[in-house]
């Protein structure tokens, strides 16, 4: 049943899910609800001030350049980017209120049910592909969270009909307390954040807290393959919650391999969905998502056809080892949603045999690279390292005798020496393992600029 939010609510940051909480409450005020609402930016600039100014015409009380919290507030909703160590962050904690994440509050606005997605990687890919399924079986659903629309912006325009299918990130559940999805999926746990959340046992358990208010009835889709999410489905076999297992390589697992077949379910329930080459996204860890997804549709009454279907039909995203041209012969995909090592092992599962060159670089989130070069090493023709990690690429892969290294400034003169390396038959590779914030506003825009320089090269009379 969904609630009101009332009082004097704080909202700190004035980004994408700061702005769309202050203009839903905003909203509810002006229809009769009893809350007041003030924005918090520890930033301020013209920018920020034009992104704002909309709010301010429906009474939002805006405060840029701005560590304080207000006196008599009821509520902090604090967004992602909003640091636990950041003066704005204690000041709120001082105000001695509970503080909450943009995803709790639109749960407890919403009447939906929720399907909620999680873990280091892959969590787009099966959000997406969980909402793709749905919708083939004529099931009325909305992708919100990191991507879609701000969760408690579409929560205000659907009713208990439809499914909020949504990708939930460590930062936003680590604010939750009533936040409760009928189905929770757990994908894996490895190192990334740190430099947020304090450690990896910290982070853990904030990924864990998706589990955190399941009960009978509800249903968790654990990948028992990852050492990091695997421990949770013991935990919660014994609370009631419905445990449904995914391996590619257990055949015991509810969602598993046997052969290349990707199956449901086992005796009188077992269900064949599809070989795995008949997926369009590439990549082992691209049939664990598919596996995840179908396990998650089919626990909410998905018809088997429609995941089949789903699954056959279901194209890469954009961001995520998304082909965007082939130029003299080598092709280019851009995965700039990559931005943890784990990702990026991953990523090099998706193109067989194939030599690779692989851009790596931007702002490090706490991980260590060593693991990754020696990765890289094995499999990849050469490397390109730019940006704000890129002496600390360099370093990783000073134990790697032979091995080709480029150092580039930035990413555009990271793709041109990637054009010299490579050759014809050859995969060039952005998946940096690593943030965009030293030279992009996130890893979309250094995505689109990806996109963009290979296009122009094809459009120069380059191609293949």
């Amino acid at each position: 049943m969904a609630e009101q939010i009332t009082g004097h609510v704080a909202v700190l940051g004035a980004g994408r899910s700061g702005r769309a909480v202050a203009a839903r409450l905003a909203d509810d005020a002006a229809h009769g609800v009893d809350v007041r609402v003030t924005l918090i930016d520890s930033a301020e600039g013209e920018s920020l001030r034009s992104l704002v100014a909309p709010l301010q015409l429906q009474h939002v009380e805006v405060a840029l350049g701005c560590d304080m919290v207000p006196a008599g507030v009821s509520l902090v909703v604090a967004s992602p980017g909003i640091a636990p160590a950041s003066a704005l962050m204690r000041a709120a904690r001082e105000a001695g209120v509970p503080i909450l994440s943009e995803i709790e509050v639109a749960y407890r606005l919403s009447a939906s049910p929720w399907i909620a997605v999680t873990g280091t990687n892959g969590k787009t890919t099966v959000t997406s592909l969980v909402a793709h399924i749905i919708a083939e079986a004529g099931i009325p659903c909305e992708t919100v969270g990191n991507i879609g629309r701000a969760a408690v912006q579409a929560v205000g325009q659907i009713g208990p009909a439809t499914v909020v299918v949504a990708e939930v990130s460590s930062f936003q559940l680590a604010l939750t307390e009533r936040f409760h999805p009928r189905v929770s999926v757990l994908l894996n746990i490895t190192p990334d954040h740190i430099d947020w959340h304090g450690s990896l046992e910290a982070y853990a358990a904030d990924k864990g807290r998706i589990f955190g208010n399941q009960t009978v009835g509800d249903t968790a889709v654990i990948d028992v393959d990852d050492p990091g999410s695997s421990p949770y489905a013991k935990r919660l076999s014994v609370s009631g919650v419905e445990v449904r297992t995914v391996s590619r390589l257990r055949e015991d697992a509810f969602a598993h391999l046997e052969g290349d077949v990707l199956v449901l379910g086992h005796g009188d329930g077992r269900l064949e969905l599809l070989h795995a080459g008949e997926l369009l996204i590439r990549g082992d860890h691209n049939v664990s998502n598919a596996l995840a997804a179908a396990a998650a549709a089919h626990s909410i009454g998905v018809p088997v056809e429609a995941i089949r279907d789903g699954l056959r039909s279901f194209e890469p995203i954009e961001h995520r080892l998304e082909p965007v041209g082939v130029v003299l012969g080598v092709e280019y995909f851009n995965d700039s949603k990559a931005t943890n090592p784990d990702a990026v092992l991953k990523a090099l599962t998706a193109f067989d045999e194939r030599p690779v060159v692989i851009l790596l670089g931007g702002h490090n989130k706490g991980n260590d690279f060593a693991e990754l070069a020696k990765a890289v090493c094995a499999r990849c023709r050469a490397a390109v390292v730019f940006g704000e990690s890129a002496e600390e690429f360099s370093v990783a892969f000073s134990a790697c005798a032979g091995f080709e290294v480029v150092r580039a400034e930035g990413m555009v003169a990271a793709i041109a020496a990637a054009a010299q390396l490579a050759r014809s038959g050859d995969v060039v590779l952005l998946s940096p393992a690593c943030a965009s914030f030293d030279e992009f506003e996130d890893f979309e825009d250094r995505g689109r600029v990806f996109r963009r320089t290979v296009q122009s090269m094809l459009s120069a009379g380059d191609l293949s």
